[in-house]
């Protein structure tokens, strides 16, 4: 892979490391400057010329200048005359504003995809979209690879958990339980909610049976935790001896941090598309996976164009 080159931005330099270390590379060389006037300048300090450049940057908060950073990169390996840039993005910012929901609302989702394409990425690699139809939204190749497989593979060879069952926080996120139900071997249930206003949830009823089981819920993002709030009260109301939440993007905004300890859980799982480094030093008991494994597979098979779904697959095998 002696073409390839992967650069970190400012939001995910721990995960790239990871990922250069899984594929036996030297991190690429470049500079990120924020100006005072909020201006942001990324330098690149070392050739590209010819090169199969991938940028690896979540679009977390600060959502608009990593945004920036990485639209930003892209534009300077492009003008450099790489010969083909990929954007490694774990946690694609603005997935949730992917629809029209009230009349005059725009679909930003899709104007990200449009700036993306504009800047100059030849593909878009993300994990666990918020909805997988936002691949649509871009013109180019679109891999979205989901940590289902990395959750199932920790609880598979987690002990003492007795009878299971995979827990949905929504109706939306049916297939995402379906799928880790299966992998483990386990029935699923389906909270019942309603959401007021953004941030807000409400649970309402419990589809399934949890009464003496240890509950796994499984969602694709947590951001203040008001979701978990709700679904862990509720599960336990109804008999679950133990509740584990995990999800693929710990966004943990605001009171989550508080609202995940006062939750009493039995554990929360993460993945590191968003750097837990800090959140870590908050709530040590929280558990993060790291997808550098399957992200540097992607890049590997994207290099040798081999089957990205046979690497998927095998990924976990024992």
């Amino acid at each position: 892979m002696k073409n390839t080159i992967v650069f970190a931005l400012s939001s995910s330099v721990g995960l790239a490391k990871d990922i250069c270390k899984e594929l036996g590379l030297e991190l690429g060389k470049c500079e990120v400057k924020h100006f005072a006037d909020g201006e942001i300048l990324v330098e690149l300090e070392e050739s590209v010329r010819g090169k199969h450049v991938y940028f690896v940057q979540s679009t977390n908060k600060p959502v608009n200048s990593n945004l920036m950073e990485i639209l930003i990169g892209i534009d300077a390996c492009k003008r450099a005359s790489a010969a083909s840039i990929t954007a490694i993005i774990p946690y694609f910012g603005y997935a949730r504003q992917d629809r029209k929901a009230k009349p005059r609302q725009p679909i930003t989702s899709k104007l990200v995809a449009s700036l993306l394409e504009r800047a100059g990425a030849d593909r878009v690699v993300t994990v666990d979209l918020h909805a997988t139809q936002i691949q649509g939204f871009f013109d180019i190749p679109a891999d979205d690879i989901t940590a289902n497989g990395l959750i199932a593979d920790y609880f598979k060879h987690k002990e003492g958990l007795g009878e299971i069952v995979v827990v949905s926080p929504d109706h939306g996120g049916a297939v995402r339980a379906r799928n880790l139900a299966n992998a483990l071997g386990a029935p699923i249930a389906i909270i019942d909610k309603r959401r007021p206003k953004p941030n807000v949830a409400e649970a309402m009823n419990l589809i399934g049976d949890v009464d003496g089981k240890t509950a796994i819920i499984i969602d694709d993002m947590v951001d203040t935790a008001g979701t978990l709030t709700a679904g862990i009260k509720m599960l336990k109301d109804k008999g679950a001896k133990a509740v584990y939440a995990s999800c693929s993007h710990g966004i943990l905004s605001g009171p989550a941090i508080d609202r995940l300890k006062a939750a009493e859980l039995a554990g929360f799982v993460c993945t590191n598309t968003i750097d837990q480094t800090e959140n870590q030093k908050l709530y040590p008991e929280m558990t993060v996976l790291s997808m550098a494994p399957l992200l540097a597979g992607l890049i590997h098979a994207v290099e040798e164009n081999s089957s990205l779904s046979e690497v998927l697959a095998h990924a976990f095998d024992d």
